[in-house]
């Protein structure tokens, strides 16, 4: 059988196992030290727009952290885009607080300004003002912007921005995971630089990255014994983990282009096929890191498991594909959680798929890609992948 060809598998630039011996020859095996200092410069310094950046064990926990920084806690509602993964709405239960889900809107499938305001609205009417919106960059597509930060500001609501999927991508020029009181960052190994595991937050000033080390560093006071005034979690990221960091920002911005190639392969391929659209940046203002290509194909087309059949077919080939993200109002975990929109997101989930995507995807996997694609749709590759 062929080789596996994963959905988005690490990968490596070369000079990260150059800053993992330099922590194991100084002895800094620890959630601090140089390679922590270092790769939260890295990412400051790429971000730009003067953010404060400390790295973490997980996005999951820098999206804790917005949370708690933000005096989120039990009995208050949240809004949260419903089409994530589930690390973007589970903190607010971690705080005791009720997830608000908002359906997505069809030009970057992210969240609904409408259906956002809506939402708003109503929460008001009923004495229940949101204490915090979370949205997404889905896919690494940013959200917009504009409309979704404007209705936040009108209500006095703070964003937070999950960037998770998204490092690399901007809007007007301007970089993802900036535009909100708080930027979450994820290094997870599926992404599009990593740590192994990992993640980043964001801040607006220096005192706010002081408060998040703080907390996540279990909280511990000033004191020569260990005194702790607060709860305090352990969240930060370790040396050896900001040592792959470190050597994975030399390459972020050719993994960024790499990505964005194989989109470019799979536009082409689908430009003549009728009934699948993929994902595109909507107009010059967007610019996508396209961590994942996704794909959606019109059920009155092609029929209602034309999605599932090519995953299939994919996964007989020995090649990973995924759906789309479950929205969060599906979700047993959520059931009965307040939700405000149509059925966009549902019908991007029963219809849609995430293509190989990989920055490391090689001349011959994308041909075997195509051969899969040719199967499905029954064509003649008509275009070829090279570096």
């Amino acid at each position: 059988m062929n080789s596996k060809i994963w959905l988005s598998s690490p990968h490596m630039g070369g000079t990260e196992q150059q800053y993992i011996n330099e922590a194991f020859e100084s002895n800094w095996i620890a959630p601090l030290g140089p390679n922590v200092t270092g790769f939260e410069n890295s990412l400051q310094s790429y971000l730009a727009n003067n953010v404060e950046v400390a790295a973490l064990s997980s996005g999951t926990a820098a999206l804790h952290l917005s949370l708690i920084l933000l005096g989120v806690g039990q009995g208050d509602e949240v809004i949260c885009q419903s089409m994530t993964f589930s690390a973007s709405a589970n903190p607010i239960a971690y705080q005791g607080a009720t997830p608000v889900f908002i359906d997505s809107e069809p030009d970057t499938w992210n969240m609904c300004p409408v259906a956002l305001e809506k939402a708003i609205i109503d929460r008001i009417s009923l004495g229940k003002t949101p204490k915090a919106i979370i949205a997404v960059h889905l896919y690494g597509m940013p959200y917009k912007v504009d409309e979704i930060n404007k209705i936040a500001q009108q209500y006095n609501i703070p964003v937070i921005e999950d960037s998770a999927e998204a490092l690399g991508s901007t809007y007007k020029g301007i970089s993802c995971g900036t535009f909100g009181e708080f930027g979450i960052l994820s290094f997870n190994g599926n992404k599009i630089i990593t740590t192994s595991g990992g993640g980043a937050l964001a801040v607006k000033n220096a005192e706010l990255k002081k408060k998040a080390v703080f907390l996540a560093t279990q909280a511990r006071d000033e004191a020569p014994h260990y005194q702790h005034s607060v709860i305090g979690y352990n969240y930060r990221m370790s040396n050896i983990c900001a040592g792959i960091g470190r050597g994975q920002m030399e390459v972020l911005d050719d993994h960024v282009q790499l990505r964005r190639k194989v989109n470019q392969y799979y536009v082409t391929y689908f430009r003549n096929i009728e009934g699948v659209s993929v994902l595109q940046e909507p107009n010059s203002d967007y610019f996508s890191n396209h961590w994942l290509t996704a794909i959606y194909l019109d059920p009155k087309i092609h029929g209602e498991k034309s999605a599932e059949d090519l995953r299939l077919l994919f996964e007989e080939n020995n090649i990973e594909s995924r759906p789309l993200w479950k929205p969060m109002h599906l979700q047993p975990v959520f059931e009965g959680t307040p939700y405000y929109g149509e059925t966009v997101a549902e019908n991007l989930f029963k219809n849609g798929l995430c293509l190989p995507s990989g920055s490391n995807l090689t001349g011959v996997e994308m041909e075997r890609i195509g051969t899969v694609l040719d199967k499905f749709f029954q064509l003649k590759l008509k275009n070829s992948f090279t570096y």
